[in-house]
């Protein structure tokens, strides 16, 4: 199989964070990817008025550019990484579908949430056109995300939270051997072994009792879901050390997703190798909230109502 990774386990030693003033006179073309149900005429309107005071155009993904009406150009998935500025209006789910778009190009991703509180959104949409302004003054940041490829069955794929080997139902658990750096380290049995990105440790890693790891950390984590052996914790690996996942013979039949998504299956006695995608996403930060202030509201750290009457036990 050739090589297709990108910048895969290169390591980069800088804060993650750039800016992009004044770039934003450049625009010629923005795109917007849209939750699959909920209504985004509000942000869409917010989009179009911006995009003509530049002369941009606007485009979209065919079966959802005829959900929004006039103004908007339909056009292939593999022509949004020709964009200058991706605009994800929805949730997580539809941000991380808006990053795989941008990844051939890295095009940069504004995502507005349109529902529920997400760690990805930059903004609710009220708040959209003073955010547009923001990034026409240049007060704005370009934040690196990180990306994990997984090669199984001559196929390659990609995901920005977590790739996850997953027992099918009826069949045996998921036993899988971790080597790293070609190396056997551990064997798990449990329901499903994850690797996750530090994006995704807050999403199925984080459900399986895994860490919090900042979205700025360069590695990789892997950890079980209900574990059925003996070792049940999850490691952190660093994003130089390639990572292989070997299905025993004592396994089920396993299904390969991909941010949620199946990307395939794969049989006692195959493997999966895993890598480190540096630099493989963009997202746009205005300084509005912070990841730490995101997860503590969405997760409910340290809810005062859950700490009243706690009393602190020394010795």
């Amino acid at each position: 199989m050739p090589d297709r990774r990108l910048d895969a386990v290169r390591i980069h030693q800088d804060r993650g964070d750039t800016p992009y003033a004044g770039q934003v006179h450049g625009l010629k073309r923005v795109g917007v990817v849209l939750h699959p149900r909920r209504d985004p005429g509000q942000a869409v309107g917010a989009i179009l008025d911006w995009a003509a005071r530049h002369d941009a155009e606007v485009v979209g993904l065919p079966g959802e550019v005829d959900r929004i009406g006039a103004g908007i150009r339909e056009v292939p998935p593999d022509e949004l990484a020709g964009c200058d500025l991706l605009v994800s209006l929805g949730g997580d789910g539809t941000m991380l579908r808006a990053l795989r778009l941008s990844q051939p190009a890295s095009v940069p991703v504004l995502g507005v949430n349109l529902g529920k509180l997400g760690f990805l959104a930059e903004v609710d949409v009220p708040d959209l056109p003073a955010a547009l302004a923001e990034v026409d003054a240049g007060r704005y940041s370009v934040e690196t995300r990180v990306a994990v490829q997984v090669d199984f069955d001559d196929t390659t794929t990609f995901a920005f939270n977590d790739v996850a080997l997953v027992r099918h139902p009826g069949h045996p658990v998921a036993a899988v051997e971790v080597r790293v750096e070609g190396q056997p380290f551990v064997r798990y049995a449990a329901d499903a072994v994850v690797v996750a990105t530090p994006t995704g440790s807050t999403a199925y890693s984080f459900s399986a009792g895994g860490p919090i790891v900042s979205p700025r950390a360069q590695g990789l984590l892997v950890i079980p879901v209900a574990p059925h052996s003996t070792f049940n914790r999850a490691i952190f690996l660093s994003a130089g050390e390639p990572v292989g996942l070997d299905v025993l013979s004592s396994s089920g039949r396993l299904a390969v997703e991909a941010d949620g998504r199946l990307a395939g299956t794969i049989n006692p006695g195959q493997s999966a190798e895993v890598f480190l995608c540096a630099r493989a996403g963009r997202v746009v930060r205005l300084g509005v909230t912070t990841f730490y202030q995101r997860a503590r509201r969405k997760l409910r750290l340290a809810d005062p109502a859950e700490l009243d009457g706690a009393t602190v036990q020394l010795g």
